[in-house]
């Protein structure tokens, strides 16, 4: 990846184009697990990508090409959280929550267990959340996702570890919860 950036930094349009397509699921994973909407999260990718096109000049190539995107997009989430949360929200209809509830395919393999992890998630400090994802679901190493999450290779392992922890207890509650109706 950091030499598909580094042959776009000099020019090379192909080398753009493939940097573009290699690292594009994960930017939209990655917006989508930080909090993005998933009808924002293509937005925010796309965002992402103009903003580190943009910005191409400047990689010198001392992290990997990834991290230096997934910071970049992490900013984007970031300034997007800011833009929204000043703006009014709108909607046509009085149970805005139950209208988009039923708009989702329910016919998708995996969709119910998508939609719990999504919840549980959810559920999590954004910062172990952030952790999380960037690790265990985009495959990152901790010195990565330390560098994207600017802070100690330690506090990642930290976050993950209690994470996993709380996502254990969570599913391991869920579980004595469905067993009792049955006992």
């Amino acid at each position: 990846m950091t030499a598909l950036a580094l042959a776009a930094r000099g020019g090379d349009t192909e080398a753009g184009e493939a940097f573009v397509r290699a690292l594009h699921r994960d930017v939209r994973h990655y917006v989508t697990f930080l909090g993005a909407d998933p009808q924002s999260a293509d937005d925010l990718a796309q965002d992402t990508f103009l903003r580190a096109l943009g910005s191409l000049h400047r990689f010198e190539g001392r992290s990997s090409a990834r991290t230096w995107l997934l910071a970049i997009a992490r900013r984007a989430v970031i300034d997007s959280i800011r833009y929204s949360s000043c703006r009014p929200r709108l909607s046509d209809t009085e149970d805005w929550e139950a209208a988009a509830e039923r708009s989702q395919p329910r016919d998708v393999p995996g969709f119910d267990d998508g939609i719990a992890l999504a919840e549980l998630l959810d559920t999590l400090p954004a910062d172990r959340r952030e952790a999380f994802v960037l690790t265990q679901l985009l495959g990152l190493p901790y010195a990565e996702a330390a560098a994207v999450s600017d802070c100690p290779v330690g506090t990642v392992r930290s976050r993950v570890s209690r994470a996993r922890t709380s996502l254990i207890q969570w599913l391991d509650e869920a579980e004595a919860e469905d067993a009792s109706p049955a006992a």
